[in-house]
């Protein structure tokens, strides 16, 4: 019976690793590409150091300080993996030397890679805007993001974005060339250019809540996992960056927003609308700490961005005690500010679901049919849908069934289509 007690023990602590992974390897990544100036050979060497890890710890045990043995174990294969590269001899060289002197230094002071650092707040905003920076395509920021900061593995990013995994993989790939062959300074960048990059480092976090918030495809309407990664960069970055309001805006958003996930589908997994949901069922922690956040950001702002708008949305929702007593005409004026501040069809169409809620389902309608002719919206399936949920309110069942039919078309997502395809049927039945 000793057999199978070990591979227990084993598999206890491959999963340990596995969490210690995630905790350690945006930071570890993070310090290895300011030693050596490279982010592919800084996740390759991260990636080393987990290896040894995976080998070692089973059977010796988990160090005291995992993230100093991951450190140490990185900074010491770099020192190998330098010396061995004839083709960049002299480069290896110098690097090799300064992280021989850091290592002096660590030896020193055993405790430094393990205590809290200065630099290692810097480590990770650093990291964070070299995979989000420009030259990237927004694709390749998400995966590039996910695979350093995330810790997700190459299967798990393709299997989170239903692509092939050697259509990630490939981008990560590209992504690394680009930024080596741009010769992308491993730096911060300046006041100036920071400000500018802000906006697509919280673009891609938000990108990945949503996907986790409601996937654009395949079996499952909800990928937890994705909303908990963005939720994770999104408290970072508002610590390293406590005086930018957006920052604070789009946490409070995704904390709000999160804490609905419990809510938002059946126990089969079928969608559940905001109307609907068991409001017993939202976490208050995460009520309590999105609306702490959005305090923060509408104190630090001069003028409400995106985020801070759209969390004082979701805030909205998360006051009221029951789906009637929404404070819908409030809705309505901050879709209005955020309308004038991003003009965009997506938000027309939120408004107009507000407005059927605040002013009746036929007021409703007619922002709907305004947006009708967009060919932006043309292939989006929650503009029928809005449309058919507002039909149907009126009476006008027909109508809805056509709609909803043709929203169940629209999506690649299977819950969705199945949710769509029953109020279609519930429609033709009344």
């Amino acid at each position: 019976m000793s057999a199978p007690v070990h591979a227990s023990a084993k598999a206890a602590v491959a999963e340990r690793i596995a969490a210690i992974w995630r905790i350690e390897s945006g930071r570890l990544i993070g310090a290895l590409v300011r030693l050596v100036r490279d982010v592919g050979l800084a996740e390759d060497l991260a990636q080393d150091a987990l290896l040894a890890a995976l080998e070692q710890w089973p059977e010796g045990g988990v160090p005291d300080n995992p993230g100093a043995w991951l450190m140490t174990t990185a900074k010491h294969r770099a020192i190998d993996r330098l010396r061995r590269d004839i083709l960049h001899r002299e480069r290896a060289g110098s690097l090799a030397a300064e992280i021989e002197t850091q290592l002096r230094d660590a030896q020193e002071q055993p405790d430094a890679d393990a205590a809290p650092s200065a630099t290692v707040g810097d480590d990770l905003l650093r990291l964070i805007f070299i995979a989000c920076h420009p030259v990237l395509s927004p694709e390749a920021r998400v995966a590039l993001t996910l695979r350093m900061l995330g810790g997700l593995s190459t299967d798990e990013i393709a299997r989170a974005f239903l692509v092939p995994e050697p259509t990630i993989a490939q981008r990560i790939v590209r992504a690394k060339r680009t930024l080596g062959e741009r010769q992308i300074a491993f730096e911060l960048p300046d006041a100036e250019a920071l400000a500018a990059r802000l906006d697509s480092v919280l673009g891609v976090i938000y990108l990945i809540f949503n996907e986790g918030y409601a996937a654009t495809a395949g079996v499952d309407w909800l990928r937890p996992a994705l909303c908990e990664e963005a939720l994770r960069l999104g408290r970072i970055l508002a610590g390293l960056a406590p005086r930018i309001a957006e920052v604070h805006g789009l946490l409070a958003l995704m904390e709000i927003q999160a804490s609905r996930l419990r809510a938002r589908t059946s126990p089969e997994g079928e969608p559940i609308l905001l109307p609907d949901q068991d409001r017993a069922r939202w976490d208050r922690l995460l009520i309590g700490r999105g609306l702490a956040a959005l305090a923060t950001a509408e104190k630090l702002a001069e003028h409400r961005g995106s985020y801070t708008l759209q969390a004082g949305i979701a805030a909205c929702h998360a006051r009221a005690a029951t789906a009637a007593a929404t404070d819908w005409p409030r809705i309505v004026r901050l879709y209005d500010e955020l309308l004038d501040l991003m003009p965009s069809p997506v938000v027309a169409l939120n408004r107009a679901v507000a407005v059927g809620m605040a002013e009746g389902p036929a007021a409703g309608l007619a922002e709907v049919d305004e947006l009708v002719a967009l060919a932006s919206l043309a292939a989006y399936p929650w503009l029928p849908s809005v449309r058919g949920d507002l039909l149907a309110k009126l009476g006008r069942h027909r109508e809805a069934e056509a709609e909803f039919l043709r929203a169940a078309s629209l999506t690649q997502n299977e819950r969705e289509q199945r949710f769509l395809r029953k109020r279609a049927a519930e429609s033709a039945a009344s």
